[in-house]
């Protein structure tokens, strides 16, 4: 089931607080699972100023490149041109538009934590972003 329209991809936004790690993960993910079959976009309430660099390590130990992404800041736009936004402890940053599809995944924030601590946090965005994929395409 898609949440585009037939001839548009669908579209989903990852939303954290810093878009520095679990955001950025999820997307990393996104795109290499999904490739140019969704749409996707990250952004943070509180943007950091670079992407976590052991999150850039824990990905790059399954293959998936992170390192050129950058923290983006969270804006109205970019929810309303979402099909999905996906929050990751954000709280009350993220606008509600009707239409949407809301979904707000409780992971830890990997900022500050050692990479054997990453590893956990980045399966479980794994895993929750290969069950998206298969409610998107």
């Amino acid at each position: 089931m898609s949440t585009g329209t037939p001839d548009q991809k669908p579209a989903v936004l990852f939303v954290c607080v810093h878009n520095a790690g679990r955001s950025q993960m999820a997307a990393g993910f996104l795109r290499a699972i999904a490739g140019d079959r969704i749409d996707v976009f990250s952004a943070g309430s509180e943007p950091a100023d670079q992407v976590n660099q052991v999150a850039v390590a824990a990905m790059h130990e399954v293959g998936i490149d992170i390192v050129g992404q950058t923290p983006a800041i969270l804006t109205t736009d970019a929810v309303r041109n979402a099909d999905v936004v996906i929050t990751m402890g954000c709280g009350d940053a993220c606008p509600v538009f009707p239409g949407k599809r809301y979904e707000d995944w409780e992971l830890s924030d990997p900022a500050g934590l050692p990479i054997e601590d990453v590893r956990p946090i980045r399966d479980d965005v794994r895993g929750r972003v290969e069950r998206l994929v298969a409610t998107l395409v």
